[in-house]
């Protein structure tokens, strides 16, 4: 087992700000639910299940019946065919670290989830293809291709993307996918935001069903909003990368928490309601940011994700976006990612952006309070002098930025 080079810098940000900020304006999830809400949706059989429920161990490959129920939303994989995890997080750790050896090498799509880069790195030689911030953030796949070595192993993809809410057109997937098949490579596919999109007609399939080296990553945190629940799967029909990812496992979390199998179980069952739920709250959270973001045209440049429920726009102030996203914080406790979190060892990144969610139901209180900071009223009751004084000096920057 290897250790990355570099701390997990969304992590280090968030356990400072993360449970401290009045207003999460950068989660990345969406909108969850109470364990009553939840149990709501289940039937009673699921509820007799979760009432009587043994708090032994739990398979380490996950119960048959959560397994089903992942199945099920896939179409051509099977129970046999999935292993859970105790969140995403892990899932990639194994994955990678399963696959990937020191001779090998491998390429990751950026700006991405760091672990995507930093796990890879950590083990073999590791190249980024970064996706257009000038065109859509749109995927180059001749500079893909040109990126395959003869010892290449595997391309990480993330989409919709984390944090750019990009969508890879239909036939540029296949064409990726074709790409894969024509070098024997892993197509390792971050879809934690897949059935969030803007559109139906914008949803890629599931790798796991495109390709037969195809592995989905998956998880009940985001499109679901269920984070709590700890639990995330990969869907691959190669039975024995899963058997061997299930071997890592005993040296990690060896199983899940038996009352979140059941937990995930139900909510897999009312996944439409959910997804339904969800899908309704981003497209309203939509309207908000371009409503707002069309309101100061000169501080910011936005463009509408394809999905999920994170885009990531551009700030045009004088000061920077990590002195904004700072200052913003401290003075109204509205919290944003800057550029910063999202630096790569593998390509550049633009720095002047920074990354919103608009999956909960707090993302018009948040904007509100951002308005008036930017507006120069005060916020959240009144202000210390020191922090009126700090606001005045930003708002004095912005104004001769533009």
């Amino acid at each position: 087992m290897t250790k990355p080079s570099r701390d997990f810098a969304l992590e280090v940000y968030f356990s400072r700000w993360e449970f401290k900020a009045k207003y999460h304006l950068t989660a990345s999830d969406a909108q969850s639910l109470s364990l009553n809400d939840l149990l709501a949706l289940a039937s009673a059989e699921d509820r007799r299940q979760f009432d009587t429920l043994w708090l032994g161990y739990t398979e380490t490959w996950g119960s048959p019946a959560l397994r089903a129920a992942i199945a099920g939303t896939f179409d051509a994989i099977t129970a046999e065919e999935v292993l859970t995890f105790a969140g995403a997080q892990e899932a990639v750790y194994v994955a990678m670290s399963v696959l990937l050896s020191a001779g090998d090498h491998a390429i990751v799509l950026t700006p991405n989830y760091q672990s995507a880069e930093t796990v890879p790195l950590s083990i073999c030689a590791t190249s980024g293809v970064a996706l257009d911030a000038a065109n859509g953030w749109s995927l180059d796949l001749g500079a893909l291709r040109k990126a395959i070595r003869p010892n290449t192993k595997l391309i990480s993809i993330n989409f919709p993307n984390n944090p750019t809410g990009r969508i890879l057109p239909a036939e540029q997937f296949g064409a990726l996918v074709s790409l894969c098949r024509e070098h024997n490579l892993w197509l390792f596919s971050d879809e934690v935001y897949r059935l969030i999109e803007r559109r139906p007609e914008l949803r890629l399939p599931q790798a796991a069903d495109a390709y037969e080296k195809g592995i989905s990553l998956n998880v009940m945190s985001k499109a679901y909003g269920l984070p709590g629940l700890r639990i995330g799967w990969l869907g691959c029909a190669d039975r024995d990368f899963l058997q061997r990812c299930e071997r890592f496992k005993h040296y990690l979390s060896i199983c899940n928490s038996a009352p979140s199998e059941v937990l995930a179980r139900i909510a897999l069952g009312a996944r439409e309601r959910i997804l339904e739920r969800n899908r309704t709250l981003v497209a309203g959270n939509l309207a908000k940011l371009e409503q707002f973001f069309g309101d100061y045209p000169d501080l910011f440049e936005w463009t509408v994700p394809d999905g999920g429920c994170v885009g990531f726009p551009r700030y045009k102030g004088s000061e920077g976006v990590e002195v904004f996203a700072q200052r913003l914080v401290e003075e109204t406790g509205v919290l944003l990612l800057p550029a910063s979190i999202y630096r790569s060892e593998l390509t550049p990144v633009p720095q002047d952006r920074f990354r919103i969610g608009y999956g909960r139901s707090n993302v018009g209180m948040g904007l509100e309070v951002l308005r008036a900071w930017l507006q120069g009223r005060p916020v959240g009751g009144g202000e210390s002098s020191k922090r009126c004084e700090r606001r005045e000096e930003s708002l004095a920057e912005l104004d001769r930025g533009h």
